[in-house]
């Protein structure tokens, strides 16, 4: 298979194809998200409000096997750009093999901590019930997930983005599909609530690994699993995936560390605001999952005209991909500014809740334009191999915001919260742009 054109298509349409199958399957999966959480919610507000307190573990086991698929994709992409053919096929190999071992101990570790955990934030047996129902179900699925994801990377590192748009499309239907029937139940199916809710979700990533497996079996690529001591023990491969995995795990994890110290601020005001940041989190997929398929489409670019010496190109890919980011954070402002309250209003029958929560969505959506300066060169920064300056950038998108939320709290209650998230994004884009220019200048 011929990925020359990676470095030879003009640039625009290039990203346009790259981009456009991750977009679309990255929407659908931000509709499941919303249609989760919509039917969810149905059920009670308890239970909402559960699926809000185990999100940030949910998120930690995506984020170990999207940042760690990362690295897999960039080591690909890199070897491949550089004609190295055989290091491309251990950098899979190893990290197939590597990410399956973190699916069990991230199995293991999330059920055993999960009773704990609830108990930090919340004192209602109902919540906390419903939170175990759907937490020892769901991460029961975290293999499921490492390793899905590793074949997703692959598919878009030789360029192959219909595949990873087919198979997540795919799963997200039979998400989508199976939630009402599993949590009310139809027919001879029982209604098992929440817990038929994370049944649904384990399935439908499970449909998503069959897809990409089936597909992985029939078309010719040029990076195959090879099953040998060569293949699971380079050192230099290792490094090289845990370079940029590690800190694109943390750059993803970090958003876990940044809902639990939320939540702990929040729920000192009043429960109702632990739900609203819940909701938050789910409909900012919309948006930010949106972007995300941008930066999966142009990853692969980026490594493989790095790879092969096209910096000229790298720049370029960045200037689009920056304009195409804009777009979409322009849709999601104008959305969350003009409809805030029937938005949020799809997740409560609480008056009070949706006016307060339509309140946050119209003053956290004030940062959406400029934290595509952000994530875009995040997005960059992890294509080009170099994973400090995007962890960087992550450290100050969720880490910093913690303080910036306390103080502002203390200031003006739960809505200083809100503000610093806008706050924190007006930094974050100053340090980003700092930062590209400081490793990445214009003459080299």
């Amino acid at each position: 298979m011929n990925q020359t054109y990676m470095k030879e298509k003009p640039v625009f349409p290039l990203i346009l194809t790259m981009s456009l199958p991750m977009v679309l399957s990255m929407l659908v999966n931000a509709l499941y998200n919303i249609v989760d959480s919509y039917f969810v919610a149905q059920i009670s507000e308890e239970a909402m409000t559960a699926l809000s307190l185990v999100y940030p573990l949910q998120n930690l086991v995506t984020a170990v096997g999207v940042g760690f698929g990362i690295g897999i994709n960039a080591a690909v992409a890199y070897y491949l750009g550089a004609q190295r053919t055989g290091d491309a096929e251990k950098s899979f190999s190893q990290g197939l093999f590597l990410s399956a071992l973190h699916g069990i101990i991230l199995t293991l570790g999330c059920i055993c901590v999960m009773p704990l955990f609830l108990r930090l934030f919340t004192s209602s047996e109902t919540v906390i019930s419903y939170g175990l129902g759907y937490s020892n179900v769901v991460f029961l699925f975290s293999v499921v997930i490492t390793v899905e994801v590793t074949y997703e990377k692959l598919f878009q590192a030789v360029g192959m983005m219909k595949v990873s748009m087919i198979s997540m499309l795919v799963g997200c239907v039979v998400n989508i599909i199976l939630d009402p029937l599993f949590i009310f139940g139809a027919g001879f199916i029982p209604a098992m609530g929440v817990e038929g809710a994370a049944l649904a979700t384990g399935i439908g990533q499970a449909a998503t690994l069959v897809i990409y497996l089936v597909i992985y079996r029939r078309v010719k690529l040029p990076v195959k699993f090879r099953l040998n001591r060569n293949s699971l023990l380079d050192r230099k491969i290792c490094k090289r995936l845990y370079g940029v995995g590690i800190p694109a795990t943390l750059n993803l994890a970090l958003a876990s560390l940044l809902i639990t110290a939320l939540n702990r601020i929040l729920s000192g005001f009043s429960q109702m605001y632990v739900l609203i940041l819940g909701i938050y989190y789910k409909l900012q997929t919309f948006i930010y999952l949106t972007a995300n398929g941008i930066v999966q489409g142009i990853r692969p670019l980026v490594s493989y005209n790095y790879g092969a010496g096209r910096n000229d190109r790298v720049r370029s890919i960045h200037k689009t991909a920056l304009f195409l980011g804009l777009v979409i954070m322009a849709v999601g402002t104008g959305l969350c500014m003009i409809i805030p309250d029937r938005i949020i209003g799809l997740f409560t029958h609480s008056p009070e809740t949706a006016r307060a929560g339509a309140l946050a969505l119209r003053i956290i959506s004030c940062g959406f334009i400029v934290s595509t300066v952000s994530v875009m060169t995040s997005g960059t920064f992890e294509g080009l191999g170099k994973g400090l300056p995007s962890l960087i950038i992550s450290l100050i998108r969720y880490i910093a915001i913690i303080p910036i939320a306390f103080v502002l709290s203390l200031l003006f209650g739960a809505v200083g919260v809100w503000h610093a998230f806008w706050v924190t994004e007006l930094i974050a884009a100053g340090v980003s742009i700092i930062l590209f220019f400081y490793s990445f200048p214009l003459k080299q």
